[in-house]
């Protein structure tokens, strides 16, 4: 019933955080509908807050409000991502340059645990703990980093193109290329090297920048259920 279901602020920011962490998970496609009253339902929130959250999602790149048709997941075309990536590896060089420089030694040295639990995964084949461990590589950076402008900027610009993340994730061979790369960015900051930092940051980005430019505009997309994730 309407009465038991969260309202406000707190349905708004409820609504929102399920269909980031759904779109993180792979959960929901691009293209796909939101449809106001099964959200609702499913998040046991009101209809008003789950209109306010798409709206937000919406001014966030990550949801498309589609006049007389309701709200979608957008979707983000390969030319699209590759400038998104381009202005990723901007920010995420200044991250890694700043968390070497700025970052006291016991923190940057704890990267090093990150990166083995990466290695470890590549060798057992093990891609969702190795993706799971990237996305937090790359956030502990920006948190550490200290720059929380760039860090806010990353977590939109991500958002919008995280579809394509897990396909290069699931690509044959990727994890043996980004590996090195990532364990490049960890040792350059745990030298407290800002200038190596920096450049094995936007190097990492550039080669994800060659694959998206080998992927292609579409692929076969299948519907999940929101509240299968929730």
């Amino acid at each position: 019933m309407a009465e038991n279901r969260v309202t406000g602020q707190e349905g708004r920011r409820l609504v929102s955080t399920a269909i980031r962490q759904a779109l993180s998970a792979g959960d929901l496609v691009p293209g796909q509908r939101l449809v106001e009253q099964e959200l609702s339902e499913t998040l046991h929130a009101t209809r008003n807050c789950v209109r306010e959250a798409l709206q937000d999602l919406a001014a966030e790149g990550l949801v498309e409000l589609v006049p007389r048709r309701g709200a979608r997941v957008r979707v983000v075309s390969v030319e699209e991502a590759i400038q998104i990536t381009e202005c990723r590896a901007a920010l995420e060089g200044l991250c890694a340059r700043r968390a070497a420089t700025h970052a006291p030694a016991e923190q940057r040295e704890s990267l090093r645990e990150i990166g083995a639990g990466m290695r470890a995964a590549v060798s057992g084949g093990d891609l969702n703990t190795y993706s799971a461990l990237n996305r937090r590589l790359h956030a502990r950076i920006a948190e550490m980093s200290g720059q929380t402008v760039a860090g806010g900027l990353l977590d939109r610009l991500k958002g919008q193109m995280v579809r394509y993340q897990f396909r290069l994730a699931l690509r044959p061979g990727r994890p043996t290329k980004s590996l090195p790369q990532h364990l490049a960015i960890i040792e350059a900051i745990v030298a407290g090297d800002g200038a190596a930092a920096e450049e094995a940051a936007r190097a990492h980005l550039d080669s994800v920048i060659d694959e998206l430019r080998a992927t292609p505009d579409t692929e076969p997309q299948e519907p999940r259920s929101l509240g299968a994730h929730v």
